[in-house]
């Protein structure tokens, strides 16, 4: 099994930034598809960004291209994602998941069978 810790979320007013971390612990992999999705109340569970571990293929929604940037530190086990320019509208439960298979673009949350329990951002205006 693997473990998927986040961390980082927190209340900020619009304009401000965030880093959130992801740490996967457990019986890891030696390469591996590390993502954010975020899910805010009555929406879907959506992708942010993606990253394999040995920091590989970064990949992000169109909606997060401007003001996202994933990262990883493959020692640590550990995915970061830095957002700036924070909205209200960014305001959910963000979300850390794993993946055997590589990352490789588009990707969809039902590819994910590891899942942390979540950080929440809270974006004031």
């Amino acid at each position: 099994q693997v473990q998927l810790v986040e961390s980082g979320g927190g209340l900020v007013q619009a304009g401000g930034s965030l880093r959130l971390s992801c740490t996967a612990s457990g019986r890891t992999f030696s390469n591996y598809c590390m993502a954010w999705f975020r899910q805010a109340p009555g929406k879907e569970r959506e992708f942010v960004a993606s990253i394999n571990r040995d920091g590989s293929s970064p990949y992000y929604a169109d909606s997060a291209k401007d003001r996202v940037t994933i990262s990883g530190d493959s020692a640590r086990n550990t995915v970061y994602l830095q957002m700036t320019s924070l909205k209200p509208e960014d305001t959910a439960g963000y979300y850390c998941a794993v993946r055997r298979t590589l990352c490789a673009g588009p990707t969809h949350s039902s590819q994910y069978s590891y899942w942390g329990q979540g950080t929440q951002v809270t974006v004031s205006s």
